[in-house]
């Protein structure tokens, strides 16, 4: 009995004695070996961190008009487990739906979407979610639907007799997003970052790490329920904030480019259009535009991945005439160029190839002025084959920048492909076709050349990247002269030949193009297109172009137009058609926004004067009122009825542009209803709602498409929405009078805003 009392007491001591010795060697294990490990796993759980976000640098225009910029946006988001609680679901996804549709036809899917999101469970299945965010309708939405959001919140609390401040399971979070003001404008250049905040595109994702800036940090110590301790050390480290970008490109003349592309889009429907306009002097690009285009605020409804593509330098295409200005400046320069000299055009034989002008037939013999009026294709082989011959025209075509990419600052672009063996590919070479295929800014860059005194430029589109707290340019990109291809005095010849395409208004293929009051050079393309699964050329497609500067003697601005396969029913005739309205819309709206001067010249009768006085119509019939102002050239309307005019707009001894409206009122204003101001310009709306006394609201961008009017006499306001021309739901006014359809800048140098007050005038 004792023994075995001895035993278990040795037993129990034992246990005892080896339990206190793994305790104290645990304890030792956790202070001395782990206790450093131990310590940072426990400060990471005392410590808050929190990532704070820079704010994404903004992207401007040269005039410092704001084309990409960072704004608040909201997401809607539920709680499932609180939706259920209150029985809602199926209203919350009625409601939601309706304020979170794109479209009518859309909603009933949206709606059972945004119900299955109301009743989600967690991925076990064991409760509710507690929450889920409506992706993609209901994320990173703008202000105005977020406030739908709020009322459809007020609402719903109302009718369960529930608080404001009661939770009903739909939530708003505040996020940031980035937004382009233009819509539409600039796509292809700006791009756009994704919803995650991602660059994906254009600008954005080549400037990215100008753009986005460097996250900062706050972290801060905490007790166990996440207070912050009193004595709490901090660390902060604030965010830097992107650079700003300031780009060459002018937001006024892209939308006269985007405005003009829509037009010819609508009547032609090519596959594709592009469009360049640049500063001949400098190569700074002022505008750059394609169709289709889209819209990077709602990138994901694009529906061709294509549409994403800029085709000003991310194609290349067998440029066809416009490419003759390579052969053309060749032979002047080596003194081979006589136009003068006769020729017999029709066609020309090449080893075992023959070779026709495009009428096939010719016109017979003609001199060689005469051949490039008409783009004769025999008077370039003969030039480029015969005269120049094969070395010094490959010569020419390298030195011209076609064999490289003229790197400019813009992602995506490819080089030209230039690949003659034999004298037939050479001879095709020398009109645009076979061997040669080239993008739109080696050509623009080519033609510029002929524009600024023979010199190769280097094109940008980035002018300066801006530090967004001072205003002031980081670093700025100068123009750059890659090479002389030609001297001055042979530019200025062979922009005196290009002249003569375009103002010889009987034989000069670009004769479309002229314009009152400018000197154009200019030259036209036709190319025919080999189709993918074809050997030979098509006999009904072909890319058209038109390349073109003004004013000869001082060019302020080049302009290239491209259209992929426009719907000419089969006859290339038409060609000369689609492009030059174009082009003198856009240069037209662009050299009088930039203040050039018209001229006289000497094959057209041009108004000397491009600025008059307004008169003084005032107690004026309407007769007499009507005379005056055709005497003096003025656009003019008529407004009420009454003996003697009342009122106009334009006062008396205004100076205005020969294009402005005048406006007359027969008997008072204020009693008077806003007149019909769909498709009107945003110019055009505001001096109407400024000479009607109406306090105006506008929204978006292009020519009125919306027009709705409250309120009576003098406490009238009207709203009034703007869309691109691009939109289809857009139709240009009948009265409009203005040479061109385009915006002219009002006096604060701005063409549309994104939200405008116009008060009414004094």
């Amino acid at each position: 009995m004792t023994k075995k009392i001895k035993l278990r007491s040795l037993l129990i001591g034992g246990f005892f004695t080896l339990l206190f010795v793994v305790l104290i060697a645990k304890v030792y294990w956790i202070q001395v070996v782990d206790a450093s490990w131990l310590l940072g796993q426990a400060e990471q759980r005392w410590e808050t961190d929190r990532i704070i976000a820079p704010v994404r640098g903004t992207i401007m225009d040269r005039n410092d008009k704001v084309l990409a910029v960072e704004g608040t946006a909201y997401t809607v988001t539920l709680n499932p487990k609180m939706i259920d609680s209150l029985h809602v679901a199926d209203d919350i996804a009625r409601g939601l739906a309706d304020i979170l549709k794109e479209s009518d036809a859309t909603k009933p899917a949206l709606e059972t979407k945004i119900r299955e999101l109301a009743t989600r469970k967690k991925p076990d299945g064991s409760d509710f979610a507690v929450n889920v965010e409506i992706r993609n309708e209901g994320w990173k939405i703008d202000k105005e639907k977020a406030d739908q959001v709020r009322d459809f919140i007020a609402t719903m609390q109302t009718r369960l007799n529930k608080s404001s401040k009661t939770n009903i399971g739909i939530g708003i979070a505040e996020e940031k997003k980035r937004y382009y003001p233009g819509e539409t404008l600039a796509s292809h250049i700006l791009g756009y970052t994704n919803k995650e905040g991602k660059a994906a595109l254009g600008l954005e994702l080549k400037l990215d790490d100008t753009l986005k800036g460097v996250p900062g940090s706050l972290s801060y110590e905490k007790d166990g329920k996440g207070v912050e301790l009193p004595d709490a050390k901090v660390n902060f480290k604030p965010a830097e904030d992107g650079s700003n970008v300031r780009l060459t490109i002018d937001k006024n003349i892209q939308f006269y480019l985007e405005s003009a592309l829509a037009k010819v889009n609508d009547k032609w429907h090519p596959k594709s259009l592009t469009a360049i306009a640049v500063d001949p002097k400098t190569m700074e690009i002022l505008g750059m535009a394609n169709t289709p285009t889209f819209n990077p605020n709602k990138y994901w409804n694009i529906k061709d991945q294509s549409d994403f593509k800029n085709n000003a330098i991310a194609s290349r295409y067998e440029p066809g005439s416009t490419f003759k200005i390579v052969t053309l400046a060749g032979t002047v320069e080596e003194g081979l160029f006589n136009p003068n000299e006769m020729y017999q055009s029709g066609m020309i034989r090449v080893q075992d190839r023959e070779l026709h002008d495009h009428n096939r037939v010719g016109w017979g013999k003609i001199s060689y002025l005469d051949g490039l009026k008409r783009s004769s294709n025999v008077a370039f082989v003969k030039l480029g084959l015969e005269k120049l011959t094969q070395p010094k025209l490959k010569s020419y075509i390298e030195k011209f920048g076609f064999a490289e990419k003229t790197n400019i600052d813009m992602p995506n672009e490819v080089s030209g492909l230039i690949d003659m063996r034999y004298p037939s590919e050479y001879a095709t070479a020398t009109y645009g076709q076979g061997k040669v295929v080239v993008t739109a800014i080696q050509q623009t860059a080519a033609y510029a050349a002929m524009a600024n005194g023979g010199k190769l430029m280097w094109p940008h589109i980035v002018k300066d990247i801006v530090d967004p707290k001072t205003g002031k340019p980081i670093q700025s990109f100068a123009p750059q002269v890659i090479r002389q291809v030609v001297s001055e005095k042979t530019a200025a010849t062979v922009s005196g030949y290009l002249e003569q395409v375009v103002s010889d208004q009987e034989i000069g293929t670009g004769k479309l193009a002229f314009m009152e009051g400018y000197r154009v050079a200019g030259k036209t393309g036709t190319a025919n297109l080999v189709l993918p699964g074809e050997k030979t050329y098509s006999t009904n497609s072909w890319v058209i172009s038109f390349i073109g500067y003004a004013p000869v003697e001082d060019p302020k601005i080049l302009v290239t137009l491209i259209a992929d396969q426009p719907d000419l029913g089969g006859n290339y005739h038409l060609g000369g058609q689609v492009l030059a309205p174009a082009f003198k819309e856009i240069v037209g709206s662009s050299l009088q926004y930039m203040g050039v001067k018209t001229t006289k010249q000497t094959q057209m009768v041009v108004k000397e004067a491009n600025k008059l006085t307004v008169p003084n119509f005032m107690d004026m019939s309407s007769e007499s009122a009507k005379a005056a102002a055709k005497e003096s050239g003025l656009s003019f309307e008529v407004f009420g009825k009454g003996e003697k005019v009342m009122d106009q707009f334009p006062k008396a001894g205004t100076e205005i542009l020969s294009t402005q409206r005048i406006y007359i009122a027969m008997q008072n204003v204020s009693e008077m209803p806003l007149p019909n101001l769909v498709g009107r310009s945003l110019r055009d709306a505001v001096e109407a709602c400024s000479f009607f006394k109406v306090d105006c609201q506008t929204s978006g961008e292009g020519y009125v498409s919306e027009q709705a009017t409250t309120g009576e006499g003098e406490g009238r306001s009207a709203t009034l929405q703007l869309k691109p021309l691009s939109d289809k739901s857009v139709t240009l006014g009948t009265q409009a009078t203005s040479s061109s359809d385009a915006p002219t800048p009002t006096p604060n140098g701005k063409t549309e805003t994104q939200r405008n007050t116009v008060k009414k005038s004094p």
